[in-house]
């Protein structure tokens, strides 16, 4: 089976390669902060029940942050 590395060297054809910090820099840390602080009050607000909205909204915030790791994992997926 042939290794794509080394037949793309022989061919001379080569991916660039990403310059520090472009493969994602602080969008992947932020959403995972951003994840825990949605998920932490989600179940702060779920638990007491004051206020359904707020839970809700931030069940969604959490979700919009999982979603946004999935894209930004498989956009920067080495190849």
């Amino acid at each position: 089976m042939n290794d794509l590395r080394h037949t793309a060297e022989a061919s001379g054809t080569r991916r660039p390669a990403h310059p520090s910090g472009a493969r994602g820099g602080m969008v992947r840390p932020v959403l995972w902060l951003l994840l825990t602080v949605s998920v932490v009050l989600n179940v702060v607000f779920s638990s007491t029940g004051t206020d359904v909205l707020a839970g809700v909204g931030f069940g969604l915030a959490a979700l919009a942050c999982v979603t946004g790791l999935i894209v930004h994992h498989y956009r920067y997926l080495r190849r």
